[in-house]
């Protein structure tokens, strides 16, 4: 999954799934419509960081898990750890890149 929205999507509906909410329960439980929760999880829609947050507390994970991609394995402890060693890998990539974006733009700039 290649898209932050689609990636979203997908986790707050395993998530919701899951944790045994119907779009309905789950979008009365962050006071938000029904409409809303199907348009977040059919990608229709973009949500502020105050929704993020509430629904991260109601589906008892931290907001940062709700972007992280799913990777296929037999579940438990394996799957936490498969997650989040590829989200260190895809954090680092990006550092990595923004650090070099960083050094080329000041070894510019010392030339002038």
């Amino acid at each position: 999954m290649a898209h932050t929205k689609e990636l979203l999507a997908f986790n707050i509906k395993m998530l919701r799934k899951k944790s045994g909410f119907s779009q309905e329960k789950l979008a009365e439980a962050a006071d938000l419509s029904a409409q809303t929760i199907s348009d977040i999880e059919g990608c229709r829609t973009w949500v502020s960081d105050k929704t993020l947050e509430k629904l991260s507390q109601i589906l008892n994970v931290d907001v940062f898990q709700l972007f992280i991609p799913p990777i296929e394995s037999d579940g438990g402890d394996s799957l936490l750890y498969n997650r989040l060693t590829k989200l260190k890998t895809i954090m680092k990539e990006d550092i990595d890149k923004r650090l070099d974006q960083f050094y080329l733009s000041e070894k510019s700039s010392s030339r002038i």
